[in-house]
């Protein structure tokens, strides 16, 4: 099969505009804060020696280049001209942004865009919009009406929205829309707390139904994380009440990352319609073992509801990484199914189309 097959990303993030040391770019391989020296090296870890097997050979490495020589040429080559040479070997035909975190200033979607040769698009982030309204004055009760109207400007020329309700009050959601007095009274809550970050579950599900009424596809954060969540409060099964409610209303839900919960984000994608999964960010954490994630993914998943995403943040090498990684755990499913008699190369070739890229343009791109 040809590896180079070009992939939709459609979920990730902005590069840093500096040069990492070898803590600052230890902490970007990993989703805590900051890697711990009682733990060792991030580069004995499966994405550390990911790094050293497939990102070394793009600096003009040997394959397994030892951490130190990678990061020194690295540091020799610059960040402009590293960006340039991951992004560029991506593979990528779109890039769908999520411009909500942003802790220093990023590559923005359209610097993005011209580096991988590939259009870039934005995801809009539900909480930053909100937290941004609530910090502008407005009073409790005319709160809905400015966010639905903020919301509308700001997704203007997006192509999704993303709800980050996992991190601030999990996954079980209660499927109803709020009413314009539970709106009103936790906008109240929220402004008389002092404001800050946005942990209300009205106020959450508020926004998912926002975003539903604007009719654009919608972002789940599910499973692992930094240690902000509460992972055994990410389970996707616990958004099946929701799920169910927004279904009439024909919106895509897209349920992102999804590891340990990848079996049970499979069976959501297999029973609700409206529901897709990819393996974003486990798989470059998972390093060899991508392959095995996707396998358990698709035990249910239809393979016309699996898409692809990097969750790249911070460092290029992980555009380059995860791209790399998810085409050979696509090839070894679908090769292995072929080997196995499960389907035909026809079939394979198919099913790889759909996962690449045809899945995500049906989802965010109709008609």
């Amino acid at each position: 099969m040809d590896t180079e097959f070009p992939l939709v990303d459609h979920h990730c993030h902005g590069v840093i505009r500096r040069e990492a040391d070898r803590h600052a770019f230890e902490s970007l391989l990993t989703e805590a804060p900051a890697p711990s020296a009682l733990g060792g090296s991030l580069f004995d870890s499966r994405i550390g020696l990911a790094v050293r097997r497939w990102c070394a050979p793009v600096l003009d490495l040997a394959a397994h280049a030892p951490a130190d020589e990678y990061l020194a040429r690295r540091a020799e080559l610059g960040h402009p001209e590293v960006n340039r040479r991951f992004l560029g070997a991506a593979g990528l035909s779109a890039l769908l942004v999520d411009t909500g975190f942003e802790p220093e200033p990023l590559l923005g979607p359209a610097e993005l865009g011209e580096l991988a040769g590939a259009p870039a698009y934005e995801i809009v982030r539900l909480e930053q919009v909100a937290e941004q309204v609530l910090a502008g004055g407005v009073a409790a009760g005319d709160f809905a009406e400015a966010l639905r109207t903020r919301l509308a400007a700001r997704t203007a020329n997006a192509v999704g929205v993303k709800s980050i309700a996992a991190y601030r009050v999990g996954l079980d959601l209660a499927p109803e829309r709020p009413a314009p007095a539970e709106v009103t009274a936790a906008a109240g809550r929220f402004l008389r707390e002092g404001g800050g970050r946005l942990a209300d579950e009205v106020l959450h599900r508020f926004l998912i139904w926002c975003g539903a009424d604007l009719g654009l596809p919608i972002q789940f954060h599910v499973g692992l994380g930094d240690p902000d969540v509460r992972l055994r409060d990410c389970d996707p099964l616990l958004l099946m009440p929701l799920l169910r409610a927004l279904q009439p209303t024909g919106v895509p839900v897209l349920l992102l990352h999804n590891y340990p919960f990848h079996r049970e984000a499979g069976y959501l994608t297999q029973v609700f319609g409206t529901v897709f999964a990819d393996i974003g960010l486990a798989a470059h954490n998972l390093g060899d073992r991508a392959g095995t994630l996707l396998v358990e993914l698709t035990e249910l998943a239809p393979f016309g509801k699996v898409l692809y995403s990097s969750d790249a943040f911070g460092l290029p090498e992980l555009y380059f990484l995860a791209a790399t990684l998810f085409r050979r755990a696509l090839d070894e499913v679908l090769t292995g199914g072929v080997g196995a008699g499960s389907w035909t190369r026809a079939d394979a070739g198919r099913f790889r189309g759909m996962v690449a890229g045809e899945n995500a343009r049906r989802v965010y791109f109709p008609g």
